[in-house]
């Protein structure tokens, strides 16, 4: 999807000025967009442990046991990622390993809300994966310093953290400048801007997911409650005024009765002005005959997240291919996955998830190959091969150097050697 007008010019405009001036640049609009006074944008050390230390205990005690959490599940996706070295023939051997990315810059989103779940998804993941260096940005909200987020930073194992945010932030991570130096792939969602900068830098850098508003889609059958229904799609519209919130279900009077209590609910909430717009212009009901088409309109819509309040809701995970993440049965919830579960919010929005998942600990790993030809009659037969195979595509140079080893170890006798 093009980026709104004017986004992109700005942005591509604040990353050639980061280019050429570095930290004065970065500095300026710090100022200008976060409001930022102080010119060291970096925390130290003692800065970020006297920040720490003023967040209740509860709340650090609450970050403690999401990241624990969060750091479990992406232990586990560590484990399924094997490396293996298997020996295919006599003497040849293939083998692939798995090793971390040097250098991760992790955006963690202030604007409406402190996102500091999104430090976790992003610096713990990174860590788990072995990354040995993570730096981090978020920032100031309302000209304050965001501490719980500061908190969640330090706690999931962030090694430099800079009270920065928006383009300017992002295009300092990945170009560097005098004081912040440049990383290799960058993380975390962030507003229009943001995702634009990511997508304008990615070749400079690694990206994770150029992601758009947060969308939400359930699929309900007649036995779900409306109540869950309701309130499950609201708590997603609230992310903002353009954050679509969908229905697909099997009961024309269940939509009608979520309908009901959307209008009882919403002007209740204290986040109405986002959610209102929200489901005023990005919310939809749809009636269905059967499961078996909600399942085929839910994979049309390709929604980053897809809730099943169904009978039988694990009958998603065979029906269905396209989602970011599924959220299965009454008992949880899409909130449980943005903020406490221990799988990774960072999804894919705008029908990524047709083509992607979302952010997971294998996003911070390079997973490369290795040969090795140790039987030298193994090797000549490649050769020859190798010969034959790049003559039908027109390499004559890669043709020879299977030529030069079939005529070493085997009975070839190429002509372009005669004389060697």
């Amino acid at each position: 999807m093009e980026p709104e007008p004017g986004v992109s010019e700005t942005v591509a405009r604040v990353i050639a000025d980061v280019r050429a001036r570095g930290d004065d640049a970065v500095i300026e609009y710090a100022r200008q967009f976060d409001g930022t006074v102080d010119s060291d944008l970096r925390l130290t050390a003692s800065k970020i442990e006297e920040i720490v230390d003023g967040v209740p205990v509860e709340v650090r005690a609450d970050i403690a046991t999401v990241q624990r959490n969060v750091r479990d599940f992406a232990e586990r996706q560590l484990e399924s990622m094997k490396a293996f070295e298997a020996e295919v023939a006599p003497g040849v051997v293939l083998g692939q390993r798995h090793t971390p990315i040097e250098a991760v810059g992790a955006y963690v989103p202030g604007g409406r809300y402190p996102l500091l779940a999104t430090a976790h998804m992003t610096i713990v993941t990174a860590r788990v994966a072995g990354v040995p260096r993570v730096a981090a940005c978020t920032p100031p909200i309302r000209g304050e310093v965001p501490a719980a987020t500061i908190a969640a930073m330090s706690m999931a194992g962030a090694d430099e953290i800079y009270l920065l945010g928006g383009v300017q932030a992002v295009a300092a991570l990945a170009i560097g400048t005098e004081t912040i130096p440049s990383v290799d792939l960058l993380a975390g969602p962030g507003n229009a801007y943001v995702a634009e900068a990511k997508r304008q830098l990615f070749g400079d850098v690694g990206i994770d997911l150029t992601a758009g508003p947060t969308e939400t889609l359930i699929i309900a059958d007649d036995t779900a409650d409306a109540r869950i229904v309701a309130v499950d799609l609201l708590s997603q519209a609230e992310h903002g005024p353009d954050s679509p919130a969908v229905l697909i279900t099997t009961s024309e009077q269940l939509g009608l009765r979520v309908l009901e209590l959307i209008d009882r609910l919403l002007p209740g909430m204290s986040t109405r002005e986002l959610a209102g717009p929200a489901w005023r212009d990005h919310g939809a009901v749809h009636v269905v005959p059967d499961l078996a088409e909600a399942y085929a309109l839910a994979d049309e819509y390709a929604s980053e997240h897809v809730q099943i309040l169904t009978a039988e809701p694990r009958d998603a995970l065979e029906r269905m291919q396209h989602y970011g993440a599924l959220f299965l049965g009454e008992g949880t919830c899409v909130s449980y996955g943005d903020k406490v579960i221990g799988t990774n919010h960072v999804l894919p929005t705008r029908g990524a998830a047709r083509y992607t998942g979302g952010l997971w600990v294998g996003k911070y790993l390079r997973t490369t190959t290795y040969q090795e030809v140790t039987d030298r009659s193994a090797s000549a037969a490649l050769g020859e091969l190798c010969g034959r195979a790049a003559r039908a595509e027109s390499f004559e140079g890669h043709a020879r150097s299977g030529d030069l080893r079939a005529a070493l170890w085997g009975n070839a006798e190429p002509t372009w050697m005669e004389g060697l």
